[in-house]
């Protein structure tokens, strides 16, 4: 009776939402002892402290074809890290190496429905997908794709091989200081080559954990993402990621209300995950395709990317759009995000609305949507070059090239 009279307290103090998420929680505690924030089983923790790697005895000679593996929790679609991950693994198939997608997979899903999720979403992958808990890889390298994978690989991935990293976010501020945090942090000492994403995860990792990564820059799929002729722009749009803090979603939602009573005959577009009672119009368009996406960003003045870690491939791709990016101000953002294209805002409802009313107050927003337009990043061709030279590196040795450069530059400092 007492746990029903506090059922009833938590729903007529904070609705039935609230309530309902708190049943939830105590659901996923009670099936999982260890809590559902820690999303590692205990047999998949590695520990830096302890890890003892084998390598590979020899070499392959530069211009063999590698086998590498991709260490990749299953995709959901149009992920957009994942989506970052696969033109990676284009790029290392095209020059000829054979790759294969290695699942971390915890959930006993179906293999086949995940493969179908990469067929589909990204068809331009034709790497073999197996599952990584499914004994020997057989790979030249293998490589990690978030602070899970990293465990995986350091735990299940025991052959001789070389390991690397590919760090898209500084992932342990994803989670409060705590468990994950710490094992999340960890990864970074496994001693894996670290390929860091941007100079702001770079610096991150230099600060926070004291190595110094390969870094290679953000890309924008400008073929997608461009004006399209006759576009009529008129509307803001924000994309929905609720439940995943470093999104901002509870704030955009905020902002976006407080919008709407600056400019209620400006229409407002959503699009990713459904949302529901949201306090003012909007138009919800759910998971979008890329060309989908364009298309709605060509009905758009402006929009929100929300992103409190890493810099959102949303607001690169907006400007390749011609729509005015608001973006929460920080010096890591402002790392990844050259230019002048953005509008800058406090992380506040109000600043965030003003900034979206500006855009859309604009005498030249058109004109101006062409001017940002041309100022987006090219495409992803630096970025997967540099991760084809790594791991040819890492797995072959450096080139005569290299170390041609190596020795030249020895020889100047000294």
């Amino acid at each position: 009776m007492s746990a029903l009279a506090a059922a009833a307290r938590v729903l007529r103090r904070e609705g039935a939402r609230a309530a309902a998420l708190r049943v939830v929680r105590r659901i996923e505690t009670r099936l999982d002892p260890a809590g559902p924030g820690l999303g590692l089983p205990d047999a998949d923790v590695a520990d830096s402290a302890e890890l003892d790697l084998a390598l590979p005895a020899h070499r392959p000679e530069r211009g063999t074809p590698l086998t590498i593996g991709w260490v990749v929790a299953p995709p959901s679609a149009g992920s957009g890290g994942h989506t970052t991950l696969f033109r990676m693994i284009e790029a290392v198939e095209a020059a000829g190496h054979r790759c294969v997608v290695l699942l971390d997979e915890r959930h006993g899903a179906d293999p086949r429905d995940r493969e179908r999720v990469i067929r589909d979403w990204w068809p331009r992958v034709r790497a073999e997908v197996r599952d990584a808990r499914a004994g020997d890889w057989g790979v030249d390298a293998a490589v990690a794709s978030s602070w899970e994978t990293a465990h995986v690989l350091a735990s299940r991935g025991r052959e001789p091989m070389r390991r690397l990293y590919f760090v898209q976010d500084f992932e342990p501020w994803f989670h409060p200081r705590g468990a994950a945090y710490a094992l999340a942090e960890d990864t970074y000492r496994f001693g894996f080559r670290t390929i860091a994403l941007g100079e702001a995860v770079a610096e991150a990792l230099r600060r926070e954990i004291g190595i110094a990564p390969d870094v290679t820059p953000f890309g924008c799929d400008t073929a997608v993402y461009r004006p399209l002729p006759g576009a009529r722009r008129e509307g803001v749009v924000a994309y929905a990621r609720p439940g995943v803090p470093r999104r901002g979603w509870e704030l955009a939602r905020l902002a976006l209300a407080r919008f709407h009573e600056l400019r209620p005959d400006v229409p407002i577009h959503v699009y990713g995950e459904r949302v529901r009672d949201l306090p003012f119009p909007a138009t919800l368009h759910g998971r979008l395709a890329p060309a989908d996406l364009n298309a709605l960003y060509a009905r758009c003045v402006a929009g929100l990317a929300m992103s409190f870690t890493n810099i959102s491939l949303v607001a690169e791709e907006m400007i390749a759009a011609g729509v005015v990016p608001v973006v929460a101000d920080s010096p890591s953002a402002r790392a990844d995000l050259p230019g002048d294209a953005a509008a800058w805002a406090r992380a506040t409802p109000a600043g965030l609305a003003r900034a979206l009313a500006a855009a859309v107050e604009r005498p030249d927003r058109d004109a101006h949507a062409l001017r940002i337009a041309s100022t987006a990043r090219s495409e992803w061709t630096t970025a997967q070059a540099d991760v084809l030279r790594i791991l040819e590196d890492e797995v072959c040795g450096p080139s005569a090239a290299e170390l041609d450069g190596a020795a030249l530059a020895t020889a100047g400092a000294s």
